[in-house]
């Protein structure tokens, strides 16, 4: 009789414990879920973030359908998703502000070599590979500014963003510069009189 009563005791309290939704575990869930939307988990842990907000919503549709015992799963399965979202977005976010910072130094570095390619050939080459070399030049910077912005305001995607793609074409350019410099024939030194 005592085994049977420790076998019944959990069960009865399970029956009784599902007969009302699970309020507690909702709200808890919606919390852990707001919590990792503040932490950016929908741009950094889009996929952990859209697994907890599909639990929780499924815990929602099995209060609708009165399949209380399902919604209480469903709901603290939505809490621990959204806890691993909030971690997934602080991994990524601060693997994001590493490769934006990354791709700012060193397109900022491409840009102080290109400078200074420009700054030595601009007296003994044409106007016309200055001039494209100047105009990569200012593009790349515009984009490095908008880039800086993005980072110090903690937008490391859009900072990453920003400045994708644009290494290339200045390294192309100075490569370009150089051609000339080299395919120019040197000026004979000026005889003294």
């Amino acid at each position: 009789m005592r085994v049977l009563s420790v076998v019944l005791l959990p069960l009865l309290l399970l029956a009784t414990a599902c007969s009302e939704p699970p309020h507690k575990e909702l709200d808890r869930a919606q919390g852990a879920i707001d919590a990792a939307r503040a932490a950016g988990a929908e741009q950094y842990a889009a996929q952990a973030f859209t697994a907890a907000t599909s639990a929780l919503q499924q815990a929602h549709d099995a209060v609708t359908q009165r399949d209380y015992r399902l919604a209480l799963t469903r709901a603290l399965d939505a809490s621990d998703r959204a806890q691993d979202a909030a971690k997934g977005a602080a991994d990524g976010k601060a693997r994001a502000r590493s490769e934006a910072e990354s791709a700012i130094n060193s397109l900022n570095a491409v840009l102080v070599r290109l400078q200074a390619v420009i700054t030595a050939e601009r007296s003994r080459l044409p106007k016309a590979p200055l001039d494209a070399a100047t105009r990569t030049q200012r593009t790349a910077e515009l984009a490095l500014q908008k880039a800086r912005a993005a980072l110090s305001t903690g937008n490391y995607l859009e900072a990453l963003q920003s400045v994708r793609g644009l290494e290339p074409p200045v390294t192309a350019q100075i490569q370009a510069v150089e051609a000339a410099a080299e395919a120019r024939p040197a000026k004979p030194p000026r005889r003294r009189r």
